[in-house]
């Protein structure tokens, strides 16, 4: 197993031997910069990086310490210790050369921090409140104490302007108090404390000591620009800074959600949502240049809104953070190992001021996180968690120290004492986090809450992202406006109306009447937040209009990563067993789950009503559970009634007979059902009805009860013709009130009867 991990590492000699003869035979040819020379580096250092990365992660260790140790290895603290001719052969100490890589190393550094603010959830900081605050404030005031005091008393030979002393020491006192999100994350989600009530204030107080410290560099950042303590200079920037936080956190956050919305909805080329992420962060990064702040901060803000974008669909998300991950973190964190030389420890004074640098930082951090988590209402054991997770430095310290050495304020020595406790505290925090989680014992109410967010994390509703609703000029396409306007308020999704009608362009121009169709979805989605605690019933609507013929402009549309279609058009069912044209060819575009609404009874005088009474049928399978758990949202938004009917799945006789062998079964299922809608606090009744067929015994719910909605969960049948099985056929042609069919995405093969 060693060996399997060490062979691409023993690869790395031969590497250099065969890079080195190149680059000498390269250097020979021209006294400029060489691109060879820059795409040999950047192969060592990704090859190296990696595949150390790849050791580090299977002995518990965060990859960046792996890309960290490769630019050690490659720099002067081995290579060119032991090898200098090869060293200084494939990275030269010249400026044009050293100014290729840098550069890429640069926007690394904004790439990095674009990452880190898509990683941090402020949704999880407002969850847990003002404990991660108050924990936050106390775990950095008393580490930025020590780094400050740290800074005053350094010698003047490791600092680079020894008359800029102050400006040094604030640089210290915030790289000491500051932790690594993104390491803290990784071992907390490992040991799947992520949903845990310690975990989420471990992270949450990790997010804020990161966003303070962004904020604080970018302000040393001016202090180092001016070179003295300027109070006009420090309260521009302050206020700058301040000014630039709230237009990004209220017009800047609804213009990147727009802008990434409009590129994933018009733009056809390849990977055009990504250019435009990569637009806004270079865009924000030079506004905080401008107002005289380091640009790290406009990339971290750019990365936070991204990271907030509802419509931010997983393989958008997986291919950036792809990019980001094999080539530009290898790279970067590699160049940071090349400009720490570890043979500066072999100075006595300088090991001794490393060493005591690490203690500093480490009972800062530690005591001044255990202090803080013990004020904020914390055990002993809960505080010994947080403390040892915030120890963490990581990539974010590495990235700090990177901007102190590029402007100025960290000398080379001090860099690499700054590196090397980040790599020690870093390498330090994995097992001590783990041993500390693995001894906190779960309260009930912490089980209750996990296993119902556990429930809601596999549902359907709980994890759609955005719904596209296909509708004509009808009565039935209002009713289904007002049906996914109330699923998009559960969790305020954006929806998109397609109008596909033969008034199609007349309906668009529409949208902002109260009869609209989009008004009709806003309406309904503030009905949410009205009956229910859940504040996210405002929705972001748009319209767009069919150009093209009708299967082509859905099979455009669902391109664009909707994950529920919901069908609302005059005509559902044509003749028997057979749904209309429009409905057949709008399913086979669309690969995703469908709803499709058919509207009858007093829908049809009142298609936009206070209160659904719904019936859901229910049989176990799993399709069945989806329709039920879509009748308890609409249930819950719509502050109707639910009633449930278990109904057989079969008319095997065999089955009959064994009706009381399987009562246990049914009323299980009922159960389920029942913890559902508790879960959701919706109030249900159930029904029993196994000795009937499952369309009779819907239709006899139907009719001796005031229901005016059948949510019925469905599978596509595989068949020439759109087809849900005779069950679903028979409700929708047979019952009185509404129907409302939630299929499955994958059409499966007909089972002996449908239910």
């Amino acid at each position: 197993m060693l060996w399997t991990l060490l062979r691409p590492v023993g690869l790395v000699p031969a590497a250099l031997i065969l890079t080195t003869n190149a680059a000498g035979a390269e250097a020979g040819k021209s006294a400029g910069p060489s691109e060879f020379l820059l795409v040999a580096q950047i192969v060592l250092l990704i090859a190296v990086g990696r595949g150390l990365g790849e050791i580090m992660m299977r002995v518990g260790q965060p990859s960046v310490i792996g890309e960290l140790l490769a630019g050690i290895i490659l720099g002067p603290s081995l290579l060119g210790w032991i090898w200098p001719e090869a060293q200084a052969a494939i990275f030269p100490n010249t400026p044009e050369q050293k100014a290729m890589i840098a550069g890429i190393a640069q926007f690394g550094i904004l790439l990095l921090l674009l990452l880190t603010g898509m990683e941090t959830d402020l949704k999880l900081v407002r969850k847990v409140g003002r404990a991660a605050i108050a924990i936050s404030i106390a775990g950095m005031v008393v580490p930025f104490a020590c780094g400050f005091a740290l800074g005053e008393f350094l010698p003047d030979a490791l600092l680079p302007n020894p008359q800029e002393r102050l400006v040094a020491s604030l640089f210290m006192g915030t790289a000491l108090s500051i932790s690594s999100v993104k390491i803290v994350a990784v071992v907390v989600r490992e040991m799947n404390f992520m949903r845990r009530n310690v975990g989420q204030i471990i992270v949450a107080t990790a997010v804020i000591d990161d966003t303070i410290g962004w904020i604080i560099i970018a302000v040393i950042f001016s202090l180092a620009s001016q070179g003295s303590l300027d109070i006009a200079s420090v309260t521009k920037s302050v206020l700058g800074t301040l000014a630039f936080l709230a237009v990004s956190f209220t017009i800047g956050r609804r213009l990147v959600f727009q802008l990434i919305r409009w590129a994933n909805d018009n733009l056809v080329s390849a990977a055009a949502v990504i250019s435009v992420i990569l637009l806004l962060m270079s865009v924000m990064s030079m506004i905080t240049h401008l107002i005289g702040v380091h640009t790290v901060l406009g990339a971290f803000v750019a990365g936070i809104l991204v990271g907030e974008s509802p419509i931010l669909t997983r393989q958008i998300d997986e291919r950036l953070r792809g990019l980001i991950s094999s080539f530009f973190m290898p790279v970067f964190f590699g160049l940071a190992g090349l400009s720490a030389d570890l043979t500066v420890l072999r100075d006595p004074d300088l090991l001794m001021l490393t060493g005591l640098l690490v203690v500093i930082a480490s009972v800062g951090k530690f005591g001044g996180a255990f202090v803080g988590g013990t004020v904020g209402g914390l055990n002993g054991r809960e505080s010994l968690a947080l403390a040892s997770g915030m120890n963490a430095r990581g990539s974010t310290e590495v990235i700090i120290a990177t901007i102190g050495l590029s402007i100025g304020v960290l000398s080379q020595n001090l860099f690499t004492m700054i590196v090397t406790m980040a790599i020690v505290t870093t390498m330090a925090m994995p097992p001590m986090l783990r041993a500390a989680l693995a001894r906190l014992p779960m309260s009930a109410e912490e089980k209750e809450r996990l296993e119902r967010e556990e429930f809601e994390r596999r549902g359907f509703v709980a994890n759609l992202e955005r719904p596209l609703l296909a509708v004509d000029e009808s009565v039935n396409a209002t009713f289904a406006a007002h049906v996914a306007g109330l699923i998009a308020g559960m969790r305020g999704l954006p929806i998109t109306v397609l109008h596909i009608g033969k008034r199609a362009e007349e309906q668009e121009k529409r949208r902002g009447e109260e009869v609209s169709h989009e008004a009709v979805v806003k309406k309904a989605a503030e009905t949410v937040s009205a009956n229910s605690d859940n504040d996210a019933g405002s929705v972001d609507v748009i319209s767009r209009t069919r150009r093209a013929e009708l299967g082509e402009t859905i099979a455009d549309e669902a391109r664009k990563g909707f994950d529920l279609l919901v069908v609302g058009i005059a005509k559902v069912a044509a003749t028997k067993d057979r749904f209309d044209r429009k409905v057949e060819d709008i399913a086979a575009k669309f690969e995703g789950p469908l709803a499709i609404v058919a509207a009858k009874g007093k829908h049809l005088k009142q298609p936009m009503p206070e209160a659904l009474n719904i019936l859901v049928p229910v049989s176990g399978s799993a399709v069945s559970k989806r329709g039920a758990e879509v009748a308890v949202a609409l249930a819950q938004a719509g502050s109707g009634s639910l009633r449930v009917v278990y109904v057989a799945t079969t008319r095997d006789k065999g089955a009959q007979h064994g009706r009381s062998r399987g009562l246990s079964q049914e009323t299980g299922i009922l159960k389920d059902t029942s913890d559902l809608a508790a879960r959701y606090d919706v109030d249900i009744t159930t029904t029993l009805r196994v000795n009937r067929a499952p369309e009779a015994a819907i239709l006899r719910e139907i009719d001796t009860t005031d229901v005016d909605l059948v949510v019925m969960g469905v599978d596509r049948i595989q068949a020439d013709h759109l087809s849900f099985g005779g069950v679903a056929d028979a409700v929708l042609r047979q019952s009185k009130v509404s129907v409302l069919l939630v299929s499955s995405g994958e059409a499966r093969q007909a089972p002996s009867e449908q239910g």
